[in-house]
């Protein structure tokens, strides 16, 4: 090839690569704000929050939510939370060792924003002004509750109560300027005596005081259908966490206990590279009120590896 005909090819790539790459920036992304739970990568946060922080950035990252408890949160929950740390082999969480003002400062100064903070049952019910106070802070829209404890969820009657519970924890996150979301684990997806403990919550609680998460993980392994879920309850999902599964896999019982959940912690994998079908599930969420997309992958081995691949697929979509 001469000089003047490689000039000329040169260009005609060129000219196409340009092209492409109009195409590419002029066709929205499904998800313009990928967030990820902190669960994913606790070590690393505990290790070098601002390094952590500044990694995620770079991956792609634009949200993040937090998980508890806070420095505000009740004796109980941090009890609670001290009685577990030994065996997760990290003890980090909420602002580790910041204010709030301080975690905001560095979420600033990395292009982040934090739409959503986990907490518990008790601190919802009884500090919500407190957390109230470091969500508007943090300019954070939603408080949600990411289990109900075991104890609180025996029965149908007790799933009854916790939707009384929920509708006034609801009352009280709006007086405080914020939205209570609850994001659903494994249990209460069987029928029991022919009803269905969950749907006791999402029927029984008020549309304007109780949104919700849902986990796709989760809700696959109770054997619910997300895009159902997603169009029965249009507009209550504001919020996703994102996960995939490397094949369908199902609780060996009703999905509440612990020993349940961790047996199929194995099967978790990055978003894209299982068998959920996240091409259609995501943009049905979106279509149907979810406005927060999670990536979560609990204490993934490799975050570092594993949140990048997931961030990449989500936007490729």
């Amino acid at each position: 090839m001469n000089r003047r005909d490689f000039v000329k090819q040169s260009a005609v790539l060129s000219a196409a690569s340009l092209l492409f790459s109009s195409e590419v920036l002029g066709k929205p992304r499904l998800i313009e704000r990928i967030g990820i739970q902190f669960f994913s990568l606790p070590k690393m946060l505990e290790h070098d929050f601002p390094g952590t922080l500044k990694m995620l950035s770079k991956m792609g990252y634009k949200e993040v939510e937090l998980y508890g408890p806070y420095t505000f949160s009740t004796d109980a929950a941090k009890k609670s939370w001290d009685a577990v740390t030994p065996s997760l082999g990290f003890k980090g969480s909420g602002f580790f060792g910041r204010t709030a003002a301080e975690v905001k400062g560095l979420m600033k100064q990395n292009g982040l924003t934090v739409p959503s903070m986990h907490t518990d049952l008790d601190t919802l019910q009884n500090r919500m002004d407190k957390l109230g106070e470091a969500a508007h802070v943090l300019g954070s829209e939603f408080v949600v509750l990411p289990a109900i404890p075991e104890d609180k969820r025996k029965t149908l009657d007790d799933y009854k109560r916790m939707a009384e519970a929920f509708n006034k924890i609801g009352e009280t996150a709006k007086k405080n300027g914020v939205k209570f979301a609850y994001h659903n684990h494994g249990y209460g997806w069987k029928a029991v005596n022919g009803q269905v403990p969950i749907k006791l919550i999402l029927d029984g609680t008020d549309p304007s005081l109780v949104f919700l998460e849902m986990d796709l993980y989760w809700t696959t392994a109770g054997g619910a259908d997300p895009i159902e879920l997603l169009e029965k309850y249009k507009n209550r999902y504001r919020l996703m966490h994102v996960k995939d599964m490397s094949k369908k896999v199902r609780f060996s019982g009703d999905g509440g206990d612990s020993k349940q959940w961790i047996e199929l912690f194995p099967y978790m994998t990055t978003a894209g590279s299982g068998v959920l079908d996240l091409k259609k599930i995501l943009p049905k969420a979106k279509e149907n009120g979810v406005q927060h997309f999670i990536v979560e992958q609990d204490i993934v081995a490799h975050p570092e590896i594993a949140l990048k691949k997931s961030c990449d697929y989500l936007a490729s979509l």
